[in-house]
């Protein structure tokens, strides 16, 4: 036994050194040097079926030092996952299953998208949290069809990060007790040593935060290993597992220096190490017959998913509401009926905040929709997020469906991309908006790996008032529209507030943000303007005239209602203006062509744009020939319209940019 399972560690190592070398790129050092790990994980200790990857009370593994992907890719191919030899041998390639980095969605057996550093150790706290959540809200005495753990391997560079620290925080506080680290101390960066940079006691920092920690120099051994895992399996907190280890493990030239980190060894380094492991030198992507033996679990997996089913089964018939309900959600499939939730606003000059309207369809849709979890970075009160029937999440309290998230805006962005991965769950989290920038990175990959997260921006723009140019968003809505996949929903009033948080939620091929109003904004007549389900497309014609306008006024938000107030100033002067609102430009360019031409008729281009914020990207839809108004400086301190008026968002901008278009019609 120890004999090939030493000869399967030996394979997953000359397996990241040839694909490695093949590719001429990668990171083999990591790869050799965590082989014990990964062969202790997939082979005797994760709870997996590879024929059924998404069975849905297996372990979840993250690799959060997503640049030693190679590892993941030879264990999940020794295990059984659709993965081949073959398939080794493309890494790195174009649309090959095994890219440079894991890639959610692409590879069988990969949980998530990592390779920015920490963002898998929030992901993986995320994880532990929908497992905990899910096993408080379906578990019953004799029927525990939720109980599974989470594991990730994290680097030097991963505990460095942020946001490494922002989650582990979390995770700490809330106990959670089924999620494993695993940290690879190997004391290099790309620079040199990590003494360079990083000389913390990580061991004592997790300690602070609440964790279970064991330290392990490097002569640990495999049944160290095995004894360790079991350990952080049988304590309550949170744990992590500091392995000292050597990049590049017996490479003669190569062990424990940075260059091993991230190029190939080379044809005469590779051949030397072969020869220290009493390797065939010569062989490439060998794998011998009694490693595939070894390593397959194919059998043991399907094993273990189908007691799964059986326990289920027997789950069902006591508690059939409960399964169907648990079917559903792990399905993704909302409620029926969630839609007839959404409340409607009646018409009122003074109007209310889209951040207040917003939260009444919220608090609507949480009773409708009972997965609906999530919180706010500190700013419940202001973002207006919490859901006010339901209790908060906490470590005594894992049936509760608002989370604190402390004021961790990034850490609570991977927390969700590792709770809505997990499956089960729509999550969302809130802060203002100019702190979407604290948490771009996660929402970025939220949008590549095509997740359903939903972010409640509020205090939108300059009429925030006097917190000043350091908390009013000048740049950040464009630049969140130019992330491919993410949609943006910036509604005019509370009806349009309402159809965004529908579009948001019905939205499935990525995340949804509302950019929502501090100020008051007023409500709309409906039975004047027509329907507010205009914003499901994206963009509609909001006042119209009779035949082809002179001019079309797009706006968005707040926004909407100056361009209203100047359509009637021109109007009095014999101008035709349509007025669009456009609360959306990608749920808009998703409509045909025939959609698009009936609300913006080419032929019309005496086009201006209205939108408290830069007006880079505006030529989109007002052409070269447009007049884009907005704001391209940082704003001040002072009452929210003082700012807004000074900086030239007003109705009056909008009646002189159409008349030195059109021409005076008085």
């Amino acid at each position: 036994m120890t004999e090939v399972r030493d000869q399967a560690i030996d394979t997953i190592r000359t397996l990241a050194m040839d694909a490695v070398e093949r590719a001429k790129n990668g990171h083999p050092g990591t790869a050799m040097a965590l082989a014990p790990v990964a062969y202790e994980l997939y082979r005797n200790v994760m709870r997996y079926d590879p024929a059924d990857t998404k069975w849905p009370d297996r372990d979840r593994f993250i690799l959060s030092a997503g640049h030693a992907c190679i590892l993941q890719y030879a264990a999940l191919h020794l295990a059984g996952f659709d993965l081949t030899v073959d398939d080794l041998k493309l890494f790195r390639e174009y649309e090959s299953k095994t890219p440079g980095h894991p890639e959610y969605s692409h590879t069988d057996g990969v949980e998530t998208t990592t390779g920015p550093l920490g963002q898998g150790v929030g992901n993986a706290v995320g994880m532990a949290a929908a497992e905990a959540m899910l096993a408080a809200r379906y578990n019953r005495p004799g029927h525990e069809i939720v109980d599974h753990r989470t594991y990730a391997i994290c680097s030097d560079g991963d505990l460095m990060e942020g946001v490494a620290s922002e989650a582990s925080s979390i995770a700490g506080h809330l106990r959670l007790g089924k999620l494993t680290l695993i940290y690879d101390d190997n004391h290099i960066t790309i620079e040199g040593d990590t003494a360079l940079a990083f000389t913390e006691d990580v061991g004592q920092r997790y300690e602070s935060y609440g964790w279970h920690v064991q330290r392990y120099d490097d002569t640990w051994t495999q049944e160290t290993l095995s004894e360790a895992l079991a350990a952080a399996a049988a304590d309550e907190r949170p744990s992590i597992i500091i392995l000292r280890t050597h990049i590049a493990i017996g490479a003669p030239n190569a062990q424990d220096t940075h260059q091993a980190h991230g190029a190939p060894l080379g044809p005469e380094e590779i051949r030397l190490t072969k020869q220290a492991y009493g390797w065939p030198e010569d062989a490439q992507f060998l794998v011998p017959d009694e490693v595939k033996e070894h390593m397959d679990r194919r059998e043991e997996g399907a094993r273990l998913s189908a007691e799964w089913r059986e326990r289920f089964e027997a789950y069902r018939a006591a508690h059939p509401e409960l399964a169907a309900e648990f079917e559903r959600t792990q399905a993704g499939r909302k409620p029926e009926g969630w839609t007839d939730a959404i409340p409607t606003f009646d018409p009122d000059p003074k109007g209310i905040a889209t951040r207040a309207s917003g939260g009444q369809v919220l608090n609507a849709l949480a009773e409708a929709i009972p997965e609906l979890v999530g919180g706010s970075a500190d700013l419940g009160s202001s973002n207006l997020t919490t859901m006010k029937k339901f209790e908060s999440v906490s470590a005594d309290n894992y049936e509760g469906r608002n989370f604190h998230f402390g004021i961790r805006e990034h850490g609570m962005g991977s927390f969700l991309n590792g709770l809505i991965a997990h499956g089960g769950f729509v999550g969302f989290g809130g802060t203002f908006l100019i702190f979407s920038d604290y948490m771009r990175p996660a929402v970025r990959l939220a949008a590549i790996m095509r997740l359903q997260a939903r972010y409640v921006w509020t205090h939108d723009s300059v009429w925030l008032g006097a917190d000043g140019p350091t908390h009013q968003p000048i740049e950040q809505l464009m630049t969140l529209r130019m992330i491919p996949g993410l949609v943006m929903l910036r509604p005019a009033d509370a009806n349009e507030a309402a159809m965004a948080w529908r579009a948001a939620i019905e939205y499935e091929d990525g995340p949804a943000g509302l950019a929502l109003s501090r100020q008051n904004l007023p409500t709309l007549d409906r039975s004047v303007y027509g329907s507010a389900e205009g914003v499901l497309k994206g963009a509609y014609v909001l006042a119209d005239t009779d035949g082809t306008p002179d001019a079309i006024v797009i706006a968005t938000g707040s926004e909407v209602h100056d361009a209203l107030t100047a359509r009637d100033t021109l109007a009095e002067q014999g101008t035709k203006v349509r007025v669009v609102s456009m609360p959306s430009w990608e749920l808009f360019r998703a409509q045909d062509q025939a959609y698009r031409d009936q609300v913006l008729p080419p032929e019309v281009t005496a086009r201006v744009s209205i939108e408290a914020g830069t007006t880079f990207g505006w030529e989109r839809w007002i052409g070269d020939s447009g007049i884009a108004i907005g704001i391209d400086r940082f704003g001040a301190s002072a009452p929210g319209d003082v700012v807004a008026r000074n900086l030239g968002i007003r109705p009056e901008a909008v009646v002189d940019a159409v008349q030195s278009l059109v021409g005076s019609r008085v």
